[in-house]
């Protein structure tokens, strides 16, 4: 019977579904038995813990890797770096600079999400496994970051003052800190505090659940909340709600494409590409949106020019 917490189902039924790295390599030192099919071999063993469907590791036969996420990842990387430079270049734009954090951890996790489903590195690997574990730490880091820039567009606190950026920057450290930390214990059971649970195939972590799969959509619907009341309540403005909606819309379809089409799409191209290049396509997607939505509802500069950059 699967649980709260239970990844199993995740790590077995999605491919690429990267924080599966983190169990591999508990099993493989606590359980090997447990590694069948093709998570048996460590040399060629895809992203997953027994999949139904994965690509194997580059090199292994024919296999070149999760080619179509790699590409969507390297693309995504210089629009990300286009979106700091034009955002940073908006001088005088309310919270110009939490929004430039928010596109700079985001800029991180893609170039994680290249490595740790690319099925570039070996199974089980002391690397593989810091590098999933950064990678988690980035993503649940870049859903405190998003909220961080809907508490801003409320003008609680002045944007880019001390008290704005002091709480924005230590929750994101704590925040990242924690859920690395969690994520290598996981793997590497440096404590009993977060080790998996019995029995050790259902690849149990409630706090890696909830951190990684509750966390990330729940500061989604925060966020947009957020934003579409400011926008239709205080602003009173159509276009920026538009792209706002559109970002919302953007975002639950690429977690629709990730968790429901991956693995039809592994099992009809013979295990060579899966959903996860869609999910990267239409999260970058969101994110450009974001941006839109944002200089909609702001000024490129100063009114006065001797303030002016």
């Amino acid at each position: 019977m699967t649980r709260f917490g239970d990844f199993k189902p995740l790590c077995r039924n999605i491919p690429s579904y990267p924080w599966c790295n983190l169990f591999y390599r508990e099993l493989q030192h606590h359980a090997p038995t447990l590694l069948i099919g093709p998570s048996a071999n460590t040399t060629s063993a895809p992203v997953g813990i027994n999949p139904k469907c994965g690509i194997s590791r580059v090199g292994s036969g024919n296999s070149i890797g999760n080619i179509a996420n790699i590409i969507a990842c390297g693309l995504s990387i210089p629009v990300v770096l286009w979106l700091i430079y034009r955002t940073n270049h908006r001088k005088a734009a309310v919270g110009r600079i939490e929004l430039r954090a928010f596109f700079a951890v985001y800029l991180v996790t893609v170039a994680l999400q290249l490595v740790t489903t690319g099925s570039f590195l070996k199974q089980g690997t002391t690397t593989l496994v810091i590098l999933t574990a950064i990678h988690a730490g980035a993503v649940v880091t870049l859903f405190w970051t998003l909220i961080g820039n809907a508490l801003v567009a409320t003008q609680i606190v002045e944007d880019g003052t001390p008290s704005s950026l002091i709480p924005f920057y230590f929750l994101a450290a704590i925040f990242m800190a924690a859920t690395t930390y969690i994520s290598i214990d996981v793997a590497l059971t440096i404590t009993s505090t977060f080790e998996p649970g019995n029995p050790k195939d259902s690849l149990h972590s409630i706090a890696l659940f909830v951190l990684t799969s509750i966390w990330p959509g729940a500061a989604a619907l925060v966020y947009f909340i957020l934003m579409i009341w400011i926008v239709a309540r205080v602003l009173r403005e159509l276009r920026p709600l538009v792209y706002y909606t559109l970002a919302g819309i953007l975002f639950v379809l690429a977690r629709l494409a990730y968790f429901l089409l991956s693995r039809t799409i592994c099992d009809g191209t013979n295990a060579k590409i899966d959903g996860s290049f869609i999910a990267t396509v239409l999260d970058t997607a969101a994110v450009i949106v974001l941006y839109l939505a944002w200089r909609s509802i702001t000024e490129d500069y100063w009114d006065d020019d001797a303030f002016a950059y």
